[in-house]
């Protein structure tokens, strides 16, 4: 497709609270007045002042910054600890340089670091982060400068730690629910093509097979018969290959009644009597699409397993039975087909059966619904 073809991209509607985040979280910066008040009002010289100022500063930048690049990382669903560790290291950084300069009022930093280094480490780096913050805190509430102030921002360092410690341990066990939730939804998908693509191949196949097979007996006895028979099988591949191309895309839908024609053509180019009704309105519609498919496996075993004479099906509102003649199951154990078809009709809320029938002669399979 060149430049000119190409269709145009649609507007993209921006999220609010991703574009205005910066607001959310540079409200919390609002208690950095304390450590501001803190090297203003104590008399120090004017470039440790400056130097105080400057330092608050690209601390409220850096954590600004740092926890928008962490919400976008998120979003993105990249990992985030490399850059991470690099903004806390700054705001590590610029929390001892204050303790140097103003002491004890640093302590002012430790909840924006604490919260911030909870989401920007591994979980389990990020606890023990949050823990030496509040060690930390309440040292020197009891050793450096025992207190009602220090008391109140040990407590706040306490909580800080907690409630985010908190939040990101539900985060991660979202974010484990999601990624089990995406991997338990592509096995789902996984085994729906797989199932869909065996009822499909398997009875267009067979019938492909039986249509041949007799098209090469008639051959000599009846070449324009024959000639029917390469027809069909032209018109069953084609067939085939749209129903496959549906399955994959998530489109094919079993139809009761074109189940119904093509079992009565597979039945009688196998050579088996069919005794198939001929209209699906006896069945709820509600659950003609997995009776259908539950038909469709059905005819192509009695076809390829069954080597009986006469084949049955009855109908009713919740209820398919497909019965034979044949040989009857002989102890075989279930293969694919009948086992997709438990899970088609489990899922529907339904029950399959499949026994030999009366005298040890035949088959029959059941399904309620």
């Amino acid at each position: 497709m060149t430049a000119v073809d190409a269709p145009a991209a649609g507007p993209t509607v921006d999220n609010p609270w991703e574009r205005w985040s910066w607001v959310v979280q540079g409200v919390w910066l609002v208690f950095l007045v304390f450590p501001v008040l803190a090297v203003v009002n104590t008399g120090r010289p004017g470039w440790q002042v400056v130097v105080g100022l400057a330092l608050i500063a690209v601390f409220g930048l850096v954590y600004a910054l740092g926890a928008q690049h962490l919400q976008r990382l998120e979003r993105d669903c990249r990992p985030r600890t490399r850059r991470g560790v690099a903004y806390l290291t700054v705001l590590v950084a610029c929390t001892v340089a204050m303790a140097a300069l103003i002491g004890v009022g640093s302590l002012s930093f430790l909840p924006f670091v604490v919260s911030f280094g909870m989401f920007a480490l591994p979980v389990v780096w990020a606890m023990a982060q949050g823990v030496v913050g509040v060690v930390v805190a309440a040292l020197a509430a009891v050793f450096v400068a025992p207190g009602e102030d220090t008391w109140v921002v040990a407590i706040i360092v306490f909580a800080v730690g907690s409630m985010t410690a908190v939040i990101r341990l539900m985060s991660e066990r979202g974010e484990q629910y999601q990624a089990m939730s995406r991997e338990l939804a592509l096995v789902a998908e996984r085994e729906r093509v797989a199932r869909d693509v065996h009822d499909v191949l398997g009875h267009s196949l067979t019938v492909v097979t039986v249509k041949a097979e007799l098209a090469e007996r008639l051959v000599d006895l009846d070449p324009e018969r024959a000639k029917a028979e390469l027809a069909e099988i032209q018109a069953l591949s084609r067939q085939a290959l749209a129903e496959i191309r549906e399955t994959v895309g998530g489109l094919r839908q079993a139809r009761l009644d074109n189940e119904l024609a093509s079992a009565r053509t597979a039945l009688a180019g196998a050579g088996i009597e069919a005794h198939v009704p001929d209209d699906p309105a006896a069945v709820d519609p509600r659950h003609r699409t997995v009776l259908a498919w539950v038909l469709r496996e059905a005819t192509t075993n009695v076809v390829r397993h069954s080597d009986a004479d006469a084949c049955w099906v009855e109908l009713d509102s919740d209820r398919l039975t497909v019965r034979d003649d044949g040989r009857g199951l002989g102890g075989r154990p279930e293969g694919n087909g009948i086992r997709g078809l438990r899970e088609r009709v489990e899922a529907a809320g339904g029950r399959l059966s499949l026994e030999t029938g009366r005298e040890g002669h035949g088959t029959v399979l059941e399904v309620r619904l």
